[in-house]
C-alpha cells in the first residue's frame, strides 16, 4: 500500500513538459530533460525577458491602471520567509482580494497574466512564494534534484504552504496602508497544481493522518479558483476530503492536462474527479480542448504556440467573471463566457 500524502511528488505538474531539450538549457541526460523543461517553465530567472515575451504573445492590460509592490515578509513564529508580490488597482477605493499560490518550483513572479488582468479590472491579486517548494528547487546539483522535489512534496511543506497563505492574509490586513485598500469581506484564494492543493486546503478540504483530522480552513476565504488540481495521492475516495469545501469554486483544466513521469500518472480526468468530489452548492468546471498541465503558467509554447495565449486569455477572463459573479453579484460575464470562448472549450459544467 502506497503512503498517503497531502500532495504527491508525481502529481505536482512535472510531466507537463515535453521530452525535447530546451534551447540553451543544459541537461545531464534524457531522463533529466523533462525536469529541466519544467524548471524553465516555473523558475523566474530572466523574468524580464520572459515577461516581455508573454506580453508580446498575450496583450497585457494598461499598466496605468494598477501598481505592483514587492512584500518581503517573514513569519517569526515559524522562522519562515513569505515573499509576495501584490498587484493593486490604483485609487483609494476598497477592492476584493485574490491570494494566488504557485505550483511546485514557481515564485511570486508567476501567473502574472492573471494578476495584472485582475488588478486592471478592480481586484487586488497577492501572489505568494512558498519557500521550500519554490524556484530554489531547480538550483544546485542536478543529480540531487529528485531529492529536493521529494522534500518539497512532503506533508510538512504542504502544511507550510497553507500556513503561508494564512500568515500573508494576517500580515496584509494588519498593515494600515494595505488594509484600507482591501475589502476583507471579499477575499478569494486561487492556485495552480500544487497551488490548487493549497487553495483547496485553505477552502476547507480535510485530510486524516494517524486517525486525526487535519483542517486548515481559513474562514476569510469566500471563493476558490482551482486550476489543474492534482488528486490526493494514496486516497481512493476524494469525497470525504473535498466535500467539506462549501464556498463557491471554479475548476479549470484541459483535455491534455496530464501528469506523467516514470512510475506515476495522473490523467486529465482526475481534475474532473476533483471537481465532482468538491462540495458546495455553487461550483463550475471549465475544460479546454487540448492544452497541457503547464499551459496555465506564464510559460509560452507549452500546449501549442497558437493555443497557449488563447487559453491564457480565456482563463483570466473566466477567473474575473467568476469572481465578479460570486463576490460582487455580477453574473453577466460568467453566463456569456462559455459561448464567447466556444472554439476553445471542450466542456463547461456549472452548479449555480
Amino acid at each position: 500500500m502506497q503512503p498517503k500524502h497531502l500532495i504527491p511528488l508525481a502529481l505536482l505538474g512535472l510531466a507537463a513538459c515535453t521530452s525535447r531539450p530546451l534551447p540553451q538549457e543544459p541537461v545531464a541526460n534524457a531522463q533529466q530533460t523533462g525536469m529541466a523543461e519544467y524548471a524553465q517553465s516555473t523558475a523566474s530567472t530572466n523574468s524580464a525577458s520572459r515577461a516581455a515575451a508573454l506580453a508580446s504573445a498575450l496583450p497585457m492590460p494598461d499598466a496605468a491602471l494598477f501598481g505592483t509592490r514587492y512584500l518581503d515578509w517573514s513569519d517569526a513564529a515559524r522562522a519562515r520567509a513569505v515573499p509576495a508580490k501584490l498587484y493593486l488597482p490604483l485609487g483609494d477605493a476598497k477592492v476584493p482580494l485574490v491570494v494566488f499560490s504557485h505550483g511546485i518550483g514557481g515564485s511570486r513572479e508567476g501567473y502574472s497574466y492573471i494578476g495584472k488582468y485582475l488588478a486592471a479590472n478592480g481586484f487586488a491579486s497577492l501572489h505568494l512564494q512558498h519557500i521550500g517548494s519554490d524556484r530554489s528547487i531547480w538550483g544546485g546539483n542536478v543529480l540531487q534534484m529528485v531529492g529536493r522535489l521529494q522534500t518539497a512534496a512532503q506533508d510538512t511543506e504542504a502544511i507550510s504552504r497553507v500556513q503561508d497563505l494564512r500568515f500573508a492574509l494576517d500580515t496584509l490586513l494588519a498593515d494600515p496602508a494595505l488594509a484600507q485598500r482591501v475589502d476583507a469581506s471579499r477575499i478569494a484564494a486561487a492556485g495552480h497544481s500544487y497551488g490548487a492543493n493549497t487553495t483547496m486546503l485553505a477552502a476547507g478540504a480535510r485530510v486524516v493522518r494517524d486517525g486525526k483530522t487535519m483542517e486548515f480552513k481559513d474562514p476569510r476565504i469566500k471563493a476558490a479558483v482551482i486550476i489543474s488540481a492534482p488528486p490526493f495521492y494514496g486516497e481512493t475516495d476524494f469525497a470525504p476530503i473535498l466535500q467539506p469545501i462549501s464556498i463557491p469554486s471554479m475548476h479549470i483544466t484541459a483535455t491534455k492536462d496530464d501528469i506523467d513521469i516514470p512510475g506515476y500518472r495522473s490523467a486529465a480526468s482526475d481534475r474532473t474527479k476533483v471537481f465532482e468530489a468538491t462540495g458546495g452548492a455553487v461550483k463550475a468546471l471549465a475544460v479546454f480542448e487540448g492544452g497541457s498541465h503547464s499551459i496555465f503558467t506564464d510559460r509560452l509554447g507549452t500546449g501549442g504556440a497558437e493555443l497557449n495565449p488563447k487559453i491564457k486569455a480565456a482563463t483570466r477572463e473566466l477567473t474575473l467573471a467568476f469572481l465578479n459573479a460570486v463576490l460582487l453579484g455580477k453574473p453577466e460575464a460568467l453566463k456569456a463566457w462559455p459561448s464567447t470562448h466556444a472554439p476553445l472549450v471542450a466542456s463547461f459544467k456549472q452548479n449555480f
